[in-house]
Formats: C-alpha cells, sequence, structure tokens
C-alpha cells in the first residue's frame, strides 16, 4: 500500500483511529494486516495511511457515512473489534470527520 491513500476529490469521510498497545499484543500485526485488505475489498472504501509508534495512527478514508457503518459491522471486522478490546488496545478512539477540502504537495 502507498504511504498516502489516493482519495477522490472531496467530499468524503475520514475515520481516524488512534491508539496505544497494551505491553503484551501478540497477534496483533496479523490481524491488522488482514483488516487492511479487508477494507480494501469493502465498498465505498477509498484509501488508508498508517502510522504506529507509541502511538498509532490509522486514517481511512470512505466515500459515505454508510460504507463506515458497514465497515464497522463487517463480520470478521467486529472480531478483529472485540479481540482489540479485550487484547491488544490500551486505548483507543476513533473519529469520523467530512474532508470538505484538501491539497497536495
Amino acid at each position: 500500500m502507498p504511504p498516502f491513500a489516493n482519495t477522490p476529490r472531496p467530499p468524503y469521510f475520514a475515520v481516524i483511529f488512534t491508539s496505544t498497545l497494551t505491553p503484551h499484543a501478540a497477534g496483533y500485526d496479523d490481524m491488522a494486516q488482514k483488516m487492511v485488505a479487508l477494507a480494501a475489498q469493502q465498498s465505498g472504501f477509498l484509501g488508508m495511511e498508517s502510522a504506529r509508534d507509541s502511538v498509532g495512527m490509522t486514517v481511512s478514508y470512505w466515500s459515505s457515512l454508510e460504507a463506515i457503518k458497514q465497515w464497522k459491522a463487517q463480520a470478521d471486522h467486529l472480531v478483529a473489534q472485540q479481540l482489540g478490546q479485550a487484547r491488544w488496545y490500551e486505548h483507543y478512539c476513533v473519529r469520523i470527520a467530512k474532508v470538505e477540502r484538501d491539497y497536495r504537495m
């Protein structure tokens, strides 16, 4: 996946997922890779950007709020969410925003 998502002209939506991991996050990286591949198959998915150091941030881009809702309810993603809450995340925050404007270099 390229480092920057190739998003269309706005408007579109961004899901901003910020997290810190527990000290024992075995299996997290494998699940994260599976979720990236699965998200890319979802209707309305536009792209994703991610970085992790002591705090991780993943921004996924979507064509509509309905597409985001469907992704949140996708069966395999639900399992990953449950595992994240039970095993991997010390803290997380999800923010959903409408992108009104973007510009690039």
